[in-house]
């Protein structure tokens, strides 16, 4: 079978058994090092990935993909926008809202909250709210009974649960014959739920949209915006931008992307700065192959010169050593994307099978919202990392490689 000069005595080179067996041990270590660098490039970006999915889909598990704005002359004038969302390709679910900001009170305890009304009937269409109560419904929110329903560590915090009353304070004042007072309201706790998620366990408590614009003092019928969602989140930006165009004078959307921007950038850059540090593994492994490279040469000059006197170029010299440093950065990689993936894609198994052998929790869910270790694993990602581990690994070839071509033979066979 026909095979390439350079290429078969390369491969003879990578196969022979060495007389100097340190270069075999640096050999060896170059492949384990580019095994190991894109074994834990491909497991920690899939780590990374799967914290930004599971975290996305706790945020978006409450809030909606696209958020329709009105302004105060369109609050009531809402209804025929609702039916047409409805019939626009992609979405699957319209709800009304109010927000604003409040203080809830229990005995001697004080929180600040985000308060938001909402139509119970329609409210499960845009968000996960109630699959996510731990007690209560939120069916149980009826107009006209001030009803109630608030995050687990809200309710942890002043001390409550369902059936118990509170006081809500919003920042607008009543005027009575004492003075000044701002507007408050006895509730009663109907539900309590648990999302996961700092925000809006804490900070967030929901009551029926007609209670809230009671409390608010806005006219009968009004709100402030709508809740879109879509059947795919990723739409949410071009669909919003579309529906900007679109929309009557007085209206205003934004999207998911828009309102968690800074978070998200923030794990974008987070994985930017991890992908270049582990890169540093592979691109040391790769300095290994140059002084693998280097001492193979030095080894070979007599064959090299040899080869010279037979006619050899100082192309095909060059080509030689470049099969031979490739070889190397082939089968660690190889090595690395089987461990790599193996890992990422059984992470959720191998992790608790690691803290249940050494009685240790790496993450704790007293602290971590995200108590487990969740993978995603993009082969974008491994396209990406084995690329770039070929590439450094071809360019460590180069200079080593570039050396074994400058041999003169006379030189090399002076002393043999």
């Amino acid at each position: 079978m026909f095979k390439p000069l350079p290429f078969y005595i390369g491969l003879r080179y990578t196969r022979a058994k060495r007389r100097n067996h340190f270069i075999s041990f640096i050999s060896l270590t170059s492949i384990l090092g580019i095994a190991l660098g894109v074994t834990a490039l491909i497991t920690v970006l899939s780590v990374m990935n799967g914290f930004e999915k599971e975290l996305r889909l706790r945020m978006l598990g409450m809030s909606a993909h696209v958020v329709v704005l009105t302004s105060e002359n369109n609050r009531r004038d809402w209804q025929s926008l609702v039916q047409q969302l409805q019939t626009r390709p992609h979405v699957t679910g319209v709800a009304p809202f109010i927000q604003g900001q409040a203080m809830l009170t229990h005995n001697k305890n004080v929180e600040g909250t985000f308060l938001q009304g909402i139509s119970p009937e329609l409210e499960p269409q845009v968000s996960q709210v109630k699959d996510k109560m731990k007690a209560g419904s939120i069916d149980n929110l009826k107009a006209g009974k001030f009803g109630i329903v608030l995050g687990r560590e809200l309710a942890h915090t002043l001390g409550v649960w369902v059936g118990d009353k509170v006081t809500l304070v919003v920042p607008q004042v009543s005027v009575t014959i004492i003075g000044l007072l701002p507007r408050m309201k006895r509730f009663t706790v109907q539900g309590i739920f648990h999302v996961g998620m700092h925000e809006f366990d804490s900070g967030l408590v929901l009551l029926h949209i007609e209670d809230a614009a009671k409390l608010l003092r806005m006219p009968a019928g009004s709100i402030h915006g709508l809740n879109v969602k879509l059947d795919d989140m990723f739409l949410a930006q071009s669909f919003s931008r579309g529906l900007r165009e679109e929309l009557p004078l007085g209206y205003h959307s934004y999207d998911w992307t828009y309102r968690h921007k800074n978070f998200f950038e923030a794990i974008k850059m987070e994985k930017a700065v991890m992908f270049i540090i582990l890169t540093l593994i592979v691109a040391v492994a790769a300095f290994n192959i140059v002084s693998t490279l280097v001492m193979v040469v030095t080894e070979k000059q007599a064959d090299i010169a040899i080869l010279r006197t037979l006619g050899a170029t100082p192309g095909t010299v060059m080509a030689i050593f470049m099969v031979q440093g490739a070889l190397i950065g082939i089968f660690g990689t190889l090595l690395g994307l089987g461990g790599g993936i193996s890992l990422a894609l059984n992470i959720e198994t191998v992790i608790p099978a690691i803290e249940h052998f050494f009685g240790v929790q790496f993450l704790s869910p007293d602290i971590y919202y995200i108590s487990d270790l969740p993978s995603d694993l993009r082969w974008a990602d491994v396209y990406k990392i084995s690329s770039l581990s070929l590439i450094i690994s071809f360019l460590g070839t180069l200079y080593p490689a570039w050396r074994a071509s400058r041999t003169q033979p006379a030189e090399a066979l002076r002393y043999e």
